[in-house]
């Protein structure tokens, strides 16, 4: 008996059509494309179903309202399918990935992410060998992953990070190996999967909170940060050079974290590296950053920091549990 996928579509390059104003979403049009190509019913394909979401988007358009009908879609139809595809633009798709990712407790089936970097009407797209692999892997494997599929690699989703904004290859997981490869044959890695869940099936929405950015840079501004802190924040996400190391010359920093730190603020440390993990114990400016509250992400991509961030900080208002949690492996996001 074949397979069942729901192919979830969000928007996205996949299936735009060129207008007199550039490429938009097209209702009605990725269905047609699809029925019309033989590949999509060969015999080695499983059935699959479109939902098809109106309006279509384009994904920086992606809000935290559609992480949660995303996910209560799932739920709603997760006895029906053995897997789930979700059409996703490329500019926020491991954004979205993350979030689901953390939002369903209890996922035991796939749910992969794929797009295009061009549409699907053009002679040169990449849209239908992604949306192949992706349909096929879904229905061949059946690993408790919310997962990307880009350019013929399978990515753990909370580990994803768009690196390329025109190149096929728009995708990297830079602290985790691809889950699965798709060549001449489908190689899946299945040891690298995560671990069954256990957890009845249950949906965690997520809520709108404050939270903010700062990257540091020669010549940042501390009086920008102060204001930045004074205002309402829930959670602020540092990002810091190599291991998690910040400027030591104004002692005044190290002040105005430790007294948003004490109102209840979350400060979470995140590395402008892409590859390697903060460290906060390696270097004085670390130890420092620890001292007064600062968490660590380690060794998630800037994505999954700052998801899972907006995700603990939906779920509790008890601060120190927050800043426990987020230390902790949830869904594979880390490695240590």
């Amino acid at each position: 008996m074949k397979k069942a996928i729901l192919i979830l579509y969000t928007g996205g390059t996949i299936g735009m059509a060129k207008t007199a104003t550039g490429y938009q979403p097209t209702a009605g049009l990725l269905s047609k494309l699809m029925a019309e190509d033989r590949a999509f019913s060969h015999e080695d394909m499983p059935h699959y179903d479109i939902v098809e979401y109106t309006p279509l988007i384009d994904s920086s358009n992606m809000t935290l309202h559609h992480w949660n009908v995303l996910a209560k879609d799932i739920i709603k139809a997760y006895e029906d399918y053995d897997g789930f595809i979700i059409l996703h633009g490329t500019d926020t798709m491991a954004y979205t990935a993350c979030a689901l990712s953390f939002m369903i407790d209890g996922l035991n089936k796939p749910v992969i992410l794929t797009g295009a970097q061009v549409a699907l009407t053009e002679a040169h797209s990449d849209a239908r060998e992604n949306l192949i692999s992706a349909l096929l892997l879904a229905s061949r494997y059946c690993f408790p992953e919310v997962a990307i599929l880009f350019n013929h690699y399978l990515l753990r989703g909370n580990r994803a990070h768009k690196i390329d904004a025109i190149g096929y290859n728009a995708f990297l997981s830079p602290n985790y190996p691809p889950l699965a490869e798709v060549g001449s044959e489908l190689l899946a890695h299945t040891e690298l999967f995560c671990a069954t869940d256990a957890k009845a099936l249950a949906l965690h929405k997520y809520i709108p909170i404050t939270l903010a950015h700062f990257r540091f840079f020669p010549g940042y501004s501390l009086d920008f940060l102060d204001t930045l802190l004074h205002h309402p924040l829930r959670a602020l996400l540092l990002h810091t050079y190599g291991s998690g190391n910040v400027p030591t010359i104004d002692k005044k920093l190290f002040s105005l974290l430790e007294q948003a730190i004490a109102r209840g603020v979350i400060i979470a440390n995140c590395s402008q590296c892409l590859k390697g993990h903060v460290n906060m114990t390696s270097y004085a400016t670390g130890q420092a950053l620890q001292e007064i509250g600062v968490i660590s992400a380690q060794d998630m991509t800037p994505e999954a920091a700052t998801v899972k961030l907006q995700f603990l900080c939906s779920i509790s208002n008890d601060s120190n549990w927050i800043r426990q949690q987020y230390g902790r492996s949830l869904r594979g996001e880390l490695s240590y």
